[in-house]
């Protein structure tokens, strides 16, 4: 049996906006090729969504193109952290958590001391500031934190999130959002308002709720875009059942004819509907998984439309 690959990439490189980064990329890109896979991948996604929540945001293009490489560039410092701490699997102790720390003020002095690198200096240190002032690592409240930084902030924190899950499609990604609503929320809002009731004033807590908006609206793409690969699917799938139930016709055809040459007539082109793999003996079986596959799809198409409704909902 042939089955079409159904596929779907959260940071799929169409989803980048066609701002033409890549002649003010290239040398920054390299860079990344320094950092283990895993921080890579990382620095990838936090610049997708930083570039697409700029548009999000109305920034001009030249702010976005500075946004975007100062999200590839942020976690740069990484580069220097020891590894048994940047890859332990378990909580960090305290002292490790001081070290991991480190890499926004490495991440600085590297851009500082590259020239080319050094209008993106203030990705790599300031990005995991806060505005209520919890931050680190100088402790900053949000009129001294730069835009470009709080922007990064909340893509940086959702990926975050998103890879420890391993999400690997957007139903319940709401939790994730609603997570991150309790960082743009000053804890007193948390104990005495319900989610669904912050109020627009709530704006002291860790992130920028105006950047948050704007990633909703980016996560609300991606699933829409998920969806688009589920139907596409689901158009692949009833294809093959319409094939397979043409080939069950005339094999009842076969069945009811009184001649031979009628029999062999509809079993010749029972064979020529056949995919590969596909025999007299099990086509059955596989027009019964085709049919189970789309009700599947349909449901996991219908999780996802409500996912879309949860989000539409959320307030900040």
């Amino acid at each position: 049996m042939s089955m079409f690959k159904e596929t779907f990439d959260f940071y799929d490189a169409s989803n980048l906006k066609s701002y033409n980064l890549d002649s003010y990329m290239q040398y920054q890109l390299a860079m990344l090729e320094r950092l283990d896979p895993f921080t890579r991948k990382h620095s990838e996604n936090v610049a997708n969504l930083v570039c697409r929540m700029c548009e999000y945001l109305h920034c001009k293009k030249g702010f976005t193109v500075h946004a975007t490489i100062c999200g590839y560039l942020h976690d740069i410092g990484k580069l220097f952290i020891p590894y048994e701490i940047l890859g332990k699997p378990g909580t960090l102790t305290p002292e490790e958590f001081e070290i991991m720390k480190k890499h926004t003020t490495y991440g600085y002095d590297m851009c500082m001391k590259d020239v080319r690198l050094r209008p993106y200096a203030e990705g790599a240190l300031y990005h995991h500031e806060a505005l209520n002032g919890t931050g680190y690592p100088q402790g900053l409240i949000k009129k001294d934190i730069p835009y470009v930084a709080q922007i990064i902030r909340v893509a940086d924190e959702y990926d975050a999130i998103v890879t420890k899950r391993q999400y690997k499609t957007h139903i319940n990604i709401s939790e994730t959002l609603r997570e991150l609503i309790k960082d743009a929320t000053p804890e007193e809002y948390i104990k005495t308002v319900a989610l669904d009731m912050i109020s627009e004033h709530s704006k002291d807590g860790k992130i920028n709720p105006v950047a948050l908006k704007a990633l909703f609206k980016v996560v609300i793409d991606d699933t829409y875009y998920e969806i688009s690969g589920v139907e596409d699917y689901i158009v692949y799938l009833k294809q093959q059942v319409k094939r397979l139930q043409t080939i069950q016709k005339y094999a009842q055809k076969a069945d009811n004819a009184k001649k031979d040459k009628d029999k062999d007539y509809y079993h010749e082109g029972m064979r020529l509907l056949f995919a590969h793999g596909e025999t007299f003996q099990n086509y059955q079986t596989v027009l019964a998984e085709y049919q189970e596959a789309i009700q599947k799809r349909e449901e996991h198409r219908q999780k996802l439309y409500d996912e879309i409704k949860i989000i539409k909902k959320l307030r900040v």
